[in-house]
């Protein structure tokens, strides 16, 4: 395998090829006869920013049956929620959405916050509690959703010293590459997170779908290697995935992340703040007005239109069309389609802020009652 194609989910990997991705480690397209079998499409599937599936099939099946099926998903408590937690976080509400007999769990990743970030036990979980707040504030159902922190976790924590059994440090090398033991254990405690819904006390075996960015793929290639080595042990069914997309962050030179703040977008920031960099993002126009009304602007290039109005901003597709087409066609330049964008993006955000403010104190009950519903 290449030097290329070593994925590190807590680097600043940016994928170029995404073919060559799924072609390298089995990952299914996400193709229109599939899509067609859900019971309605998420725009992030519409507009393929949702590329790829490991076994979503077998969720589609429970969602016909009327059985239940888990969606499992987390945040590292490093930071303020931003764009790209976001991406998954609307993932998370779409599945569960998908059938009244799915149920959420959502781990604050704690220890791996740690291990990485080198942030204390006692700030992740203030942290944790406003990620919370926004993530409900996007629309989770708080009786649909079992939260917990990995450092209490005992299930979780106990897959993790049973899993730490059957594996080698050259296996995880060989997925992980070389890095600091901690991170390693915080990969075994992932996969104990994603397997611990299937334990009998939580109405396991079942179904389960993790929404992942294409980074994270060597996590669930792992925990599906584990859930295979200990089903006979637990009866676990191989966890199923979709993959989205790495989005680029605001100056379109790397992978959106909470490591470069200037090039990322806080749900929680000033509108000032969010203005200004809004209006700096990186754009696909020409040098000038003159060329961009002549050849049309380049929008498959532009931060704008692609990382903020097509995954985010902009629900109808037939608007989203017209914009593309207008900039395509040089009819309209980058600062009066920032303007546009920016009266979108700071009426969301401004609606957020509000719909947040109203969530704190179910946050702090979720992370504090630590029962299932």
């Amino acid at each position: 395998m290449s030097e290329y194609f070593k994925i590190d989910p807590w680097g600043t990997s940016y994928i170029k090829d995404y073919n060559r991705l799924m072609e390298e480690f089995g990952i299914k397209p996400l193709t229109d006869e599939l899509i067609s079998q859900l019971p309605f499409a998420h725009r992030l599937i519409r507009r393929k920013i949702i590329f790829g599936h490991r076994d979503l099939e077998r969720i589609i099946i429970s969602i016909r049956s009327g059985e239940t099926y888990a969606v499992m998903t987390g945040i590292k408590p490093s930071g303020a929620f931003h764009l790209g937690s976001k991406l998954t976080a609307d993932e998370f509400i779409y599945f569960l959405m998908l059938s009244p007999k799915a149920f959420g769990y959502y781990a604050i990743a704690d220890l791996e916050a740690y291990a990485d970030n080198k942030i204390p036990l006692d700030e992740s979980y203030k942290i944790a509690v406003d990620n919370l707040a926004d993530l409900l504030a996007l629309g989770l159902d708080p009786k649909r959703v079992y939260v917990y922190r990995q450092s209490e976790e005992m299930r979780v924590l106990r897959l993790a010293f049973i899993f730490s059994r059957g594996v080698t440090y050259n296996t995880l090398r060989a997925i992980y590459g070389e890095q600091r033991f901690g991170l390693y254990f915080s990969a075994l405690v992932q996969a104990g997170d994603i397997l611990a819904p299937q334990l009998p006390e939580n109405s396991g075996p079942k179904a389960t779908i993790v929404p992942v960015g294409a980074d994270q793929d060597p996590h669930i290639r792992l925990t599906r290697d584990l859930a295979q080595k200990y089903q006979g042990e637990f009866g676990f069914i191989l966890p199923s995935a979709t993959y989205h997309i790495l989005l680029r962050d605001l100056t379109g030179m790397e992978k959106m992340s909470k490591r470069n703040p200037m090039g990322i977008l806080y749900l929680s920031e000033s509108l000032e703040s969010a203005k200004k960099k809004v209006m700096n993002a990186f754009t696909g126009g020409r040098a000038t007005a003159e060329e961009q009304r002549r050849l049309g602007g380049e929008p498959e290039k532009c931060v704008i239109f692609r990382e903020l109005l097509s995954v985010h901003f902009m629900e109808n597709d037939a608007k989203l069309r017209e914009l593309y087409l207008k900039c395509k066609g040089g009819e309209i330049l980058c600062g009066e389609c920032k303007a546009r964008a920016w009266e979108i993006i700071s009426k969301w955000l401004s609606e957020h802020k509000k719909k947040k403010e109203e969530m704190l104190d179910i946050a702090v009950k979720l992370l504090e009652e630590h029962t299932l519903a």
